[in-house]
């Protein structure tokens, strides 16, 4: 079971040191704008991916008057997951004591799902926002879909290197073609038949939380390359062009989920209103479709839901989310700020947060 019963947090922006006895439904931290209660979350992300929803720049998250700032996690399925992070020696990732070279392992056991303002990128970012949500998924439930991701990535850097060359050296380019091919075709596969899974529970979830706030809307997967044509097909017709750009412009790497309101793209249509509902439905459907294939459940950052939502919506996306019987950690200033019905109110802890520290 994916849940975190406790949260040990040290020299982390504003919190210089906290300890947190969690509840595996909900965990509503509340204070005032700045105190520390989206750090919390912020570490839960950063121990899951090594990554952060609010910055790229990681070394920013020690606290200044520090020089590591360490993440601790005990699990419910008896994992112990650790994270100290230096700003001369990067990070150290252990899970049950040992060193984890990155973190696939970690990531399983710890599926992190995010809500925020940033959310919006989903929709209003490039296709890399839409690819990085789509591969979460087959990452989640196809094991050898990350493997060939890495291949492909190998086979595009390698390949895009011989295209920046002065004097093209064809053979090589050819045998990196047929790498890549091999590499493409298994990941667009994995994807197409996730997509496949998705878009059933996407349209359930949609059409109880959202189709009556945001309108007919329809999603396809669009692979990076004609869908009428082989990959090596298209390489060889655009070589000129990859030489050109010194970078290769057709596959795996280009691909997209394209989501439309009517004709017209949602992001060129929709408000930030509805474009929150939209992308909570998306985030929703994929907790859900990650339960059915695996029988675990989501862990769900959700920070500010109030923010640009009025009551009824935010209502009704955070009952979607208790029905997921995943473990929630959700953020406001003002604890009323967030109702929960009494007939679906899970096992809740409450926190309260005030200049990075945080009181049970």
């Amino acid at each position: 079971m994916s849940t975190i019963s406790k949260l040990n947090i040290d020299s982390l922006r504003n919190i210089l040191q906290a300890s947190l006895q969690l509840s595996p439904g909900i965990n509503l931290l509340h204070g005032e704008n700045g105190s520390g209660k989206t750090t919390v979350l912020e570490s839960i992300q950063l121990l899951a991916s090594g990554q952060s929803f609010r910055t790229s720049k990681l070394d920013s998250l020690i606290n200044d008057d520090r020089t590591t700032a360490v993440v601790f996690a005990e699990v419910a399925s008896d994992h112990k997951i650790g994270l100290s992070r230096t700003r001369r020696q990067g990070h150290q990732l252990h899970l049950d004591g040992e060193k984890q070279r990155n973190w696939d392992n970690v990531a399983r056991q710890l599926p992190v799902q995010v809500l925020d303002t940033s959310s919006f990128l989903l929709l209003e970012g490039g296709p890399k926002m839409r690819r990085r949500f789509l591969d979460w998924g087959v990452f989640h439930v196809e094991p050898l879909f990350v493997e060939n991701w890495r291949k492909t990535r190998k086979c595009l850097a390698n390949r895009n290197l011989l295209l920046k060359q002065s004097t093209t050296d064809r053979d090589q380019l050819r045998a990196w073609d047929s790498e890549l091919c091999l590499a493409a075709k298994a990941v667009d596969c994995a994807r197409a038949l996730y997509f496949e899974r998705f878009v059933p529970i996407f349209n359930r979830v949609y059409e109880s939380l959202a189709k009556s706030e945001v309108g007919p809307l329809s999603l396809t997967y669009s692979r990076g390359w004609d869908a009428e044509k082989e990959l090596s097909d298209v390489l060889l017709e655009n070589r000129h062009t990859d030489i050109k750009y010194g970078a290769t412009q057709n596959g795996p790497h280009r691909a997209d989920v394209i989501v439309k309101s009517g004709i017209r793209l949602a992001m060129e249509t929709l408000s930030r209103g509805q474009q929150k509902i939209l992308v909570s439905t998306l985030k929703i459907a994929q907790g859900m479709l990650l339960t059915e294939a695996l029988e675990r459940h989501c862990i769900y950052l959700v920070d500010d839901l109030p923010a640009e939502l009025d009551r009824r919506n935010r209502e009704k996306v955070l009952k979607e989310l208790i029905a997921l019987k995943g473990q929630l950690f959700v953020t406001c200033v003002e604890r009323e700020a967030l109702q929960i019905p009494c007939q679906v109110r899970p096992e809740m802890a409450v926190f309260h947060v005030e200049r990075g520290t945080i009181t049970a």
